[in-house]
C-alpha cells in the first residue's frame, strides 16, 4: 500500500486568512481524500508560519506580545480549517517547541556540509514578501507584488546559505524529474531562474534587531531568518530527525503552493534539503492567484472575497465546490461575487440540488424500496487521474456532467408522467435514475463531504432530503 505525503504552505499570520489561503486549503484536502479512498496511506500537513519581523511589528501594533499575537492567529486559521472540513493530519505551528529543535537540527546539517557561512551584505530587501530582490525582479525599484512598499537597503553581518554551489544538482533534478514542478510553464520559470547563476542568501537576522524568530544554534547574537525555520516545517512535521521511523514511512513530499512561493519552494528547499542529505520533494504543485474583476484583491480597490463570508452565503460545501470547479488550478483566476452567485444558482441550486430533490421525491413516492448502489470504480478512475494531475475543475466538470445527463433523461423520458401510465416502466426508469443519483453522490465524497453523505443517505433511505442548496434571498 502506498504512502503519500501531501503539504500545504504555511500562511504567514501577518494578516486574516484570505481567499488563496482558502483555495490551497480545499484543494490539498481533495487531493488527500482522492487517494485515501483509493486506498492509499496519506498523511496531510497544514499549519501557520509565525515568526519574522512582519509578525513582530504586528503584534507591537496591536499591543500584544508575539506570543500572544501567534496563539490568536494560529487559532483563527486552525479554526478555518476545521470548519471547511480538512483533514489534516498535522497543524505545524513554527512556534512549536519540535519544529524549533528540528529547524535548529537542519540549519546544523547543513553547517556541517560546509553550507552556512557569515559575511557582510547589502541587499534590496522587500518586507511584504520577506525576501531579498535583484534588480531584475524590481519595477520602477520596487517589488511588482508589493508596489506600495519601499525596497530597503540592509547592511549587516549574518549568515549565509551557499545556494550557488547547488546550480547543477538543481538542473539536473529538473531535467531529470520533468514533472517534478506542475505545470510545466512554473518548471520553465524556476529552470530559467537557476540557470542565470544562483546568489548565495541571508539566513539569519541579529537578535537585536529581531528577537522573534529560532536562535542559531551555538550564536545567541543571531534567530534563523523566516524562510530558512519555515521550510523545515515539511520534515519536523512528520518526526525529523528524532522519529526516523515516521519521517522514513512519509517522506518525500508533494507540496501545495501558490506561484508566489515558486522559488522558495522548488529551488531555495530543494537547494537546503540536498545540503542536509535529504531526498528533494516529490513533486510541487503550484497553483495561480486570485483575482476579482481582473484586478488583485485589494482592500482599498474593495474586491476582497472572504472566503469567510462565502461559507456564511453559500455553505461550506458550496464554497468548496466554487474554489475547486471555478477556479483554474494552474492560471490566475477571476472571481466576482455575481459570478460565485451565478455559478451556485445554475449549478448547485437549479443543477445538483433540484435534481436530487426531484429523483429522490419520485422514489420515495413509487418505488418500495431502496435501490442496490452501483459500481462507481470507472468513475473514479477517471476522476482520480485527474485529480493525480491536480486538474480538479476537470474532476468536478466529470460529475457535474452526470448530473447534466441525468436532468436530460428526467427531460426527455418523463418519468413522472409514465408513472401514470405504466407503472412498471416508470419504476424501472426510477430506478435508474436513483442509481445515477447515488453515483453522483458517492462520486462528490472528497470534494463536498457533507453534500456527498446526504445525497448518499437520501438514496439509501429512499427519502427526499433537506434542501441541499437553499435560493439565496
Amino acid at each position: 500500500m502506498r504512502n503519500r505525503y501531501v503539504t500545504t504552505t504555511l500562511p504567514y499570520i501577518n494578516d486574516k486568512l484570505h481567499l488563496g489561503h482558502a483555495v490551497e486549503f480545499v484543494q490539498a484536502d481533495a487531493y488527500v481524500r482522492v487517494f485515501r479512498r483509493a486506498g492509499e496511506n496519506v498523511f496531510l500537513n497544514i499549519g501557520t508560519d509565525e515568526h519574522g519581523a512582519k509578525i513582530a511589528k504586528k503584534a507591537e501594533s496591536q499591543g500584544k506580545t508575539p506570543e500572544v499575537y501567534a496563539d490568536e492567529y494560529a487559532g483563527y486559521f486552525k479554526m478555518f480549517a476545521d470548519t471547511f472540513g480538512i483533514s489534516y493530519d498535522a497543524f505545524t505551528r513554527t512556534t512549536d517547541r519540535h519544529h524549533l529543535q528540528s529547524a535548529q537540527a537542519f540549519w546544523e546539517k547543513c553547517a556541517e556540509a560546509g553550507d552556512i557561512y557569515k559575511a557582510a551584505y547589502e541587499v534590496k530587501y522587500c518586507t511584504g514578501c520577506e525576501l531579498e530582490k535583484t534588480d531584475s525582479e524590481l519595477v520602477s525599484g520596487r517589488c511588482p507584488l508589493h508596489p506600495n512598499q519601499e525596497i530597503e537597503i540592509r547592511t549587516e553581518e549574518n549568515y549565509y546559505f551557499r545556494f550557488s554551489r547547488f546550480t547543477d544538482d538543481l538542473l539536473k533534478l529538473y531535467t531529470e524529474r520533468p514533472e517534478f514542478v506542475v505545470p510545466k510553464e512554473r518548471l520553465g520559470e524556476i529552470r530559467s531562474f537557476v540557470t542565470q547563476g544562483l546568489k548565495d542568501f541571508s539566513i539569519s537576522r541579529r537578535k537585536e534587531k529581531l528577537s522573534w524568530g529560532v536562535p542559531v544554534p551555538g550564536d545567541e547574537e543571531h534567530v534563523m531568518y523566516v524562510w530558512f525555520d519555515a521550510l523545515a516545517n515539511y520534515v519536523s512535521a512528520i518526526g525529523w530527525p528524532d522519529d526516523m521511523a515516521t519521517f522514513e514511512t512519509w517522506w518525500p513530499v508533494t507540496q501545495f503552493a501558490g506561484k508566489d512561493n515558486l522559488r522558495q519552494q522548488s529551488a531555495m528547499w530543494q537547494a537546503m534539503l540536498m545540503s542536509a542529505g535529504l531526498e528533494p520533494s516529490r513533486q510541487i504543485f503550484i497553483h495561480g492567484f486570485i483575482t476579482s474583476g481582473g484586478q488583485k484583491m485589494s482592500k482599498s480597490v474593495g474586491n476582497v472575497i472572504d472566503p469567510m463570508e462565502l461559507m456564511n452565503t453559500y455553505g461550506v460545501d458550496g464554497t468548496r465546490y466554487l474554489i475547486l470547479r471555478h477556479v483554474n488550478p494552474f492560471e490566475d483566476a477571476d472571481l466576482t461575487n455575481a459570478a460565485i452567485r451565478e455559478h451556485y444558482t445554475a449549478h448547485l441550486t437549479n443543477g445538483l440540488g433540484n435534481l436530487v430533490a426531484r429523483v429522490m421525491k419520485l422514489c420515495e413516492d413509487h418505488l418500495e424500496s431502496p435501490v442496490e448502489a452501483p459500481d462507481i470504480s470507472a468513475h473514479q478512475n477517471i476522476i482520480q487521474a485527474e485529480v493525480e494531475r491536480f486538474s480538479f475543475n476537470t474532476a468536478l466538470d466529470t460529475i457535474f456532467s452526470l448530473v447534466s445527463a441525468a436532468d436530460e433523461y428526467m427531460t426527455k423520458e418523463q418519468p413522472f408522467k409514465v408513472i401514470k401510465e405504466d407503472p412498471v416502466r416508470a419504476k424501472a426508469m426510477l430506478t435508474s435514475l436513483a442509481g445515477q443519483v447515488w453515483t453522483i453522490g458517492a462520486l462528490l465524497a472528497p470534494f463536498m463531504p457533507e453534500t456527498s453523505a446526504k445525497i448518499v443517505e437520501a438514496v439509501m433511505a429512499n427519502k427526499k432530503p433537506d434542501n441541499l442548496f437553499p435560493r439565496l434571498a
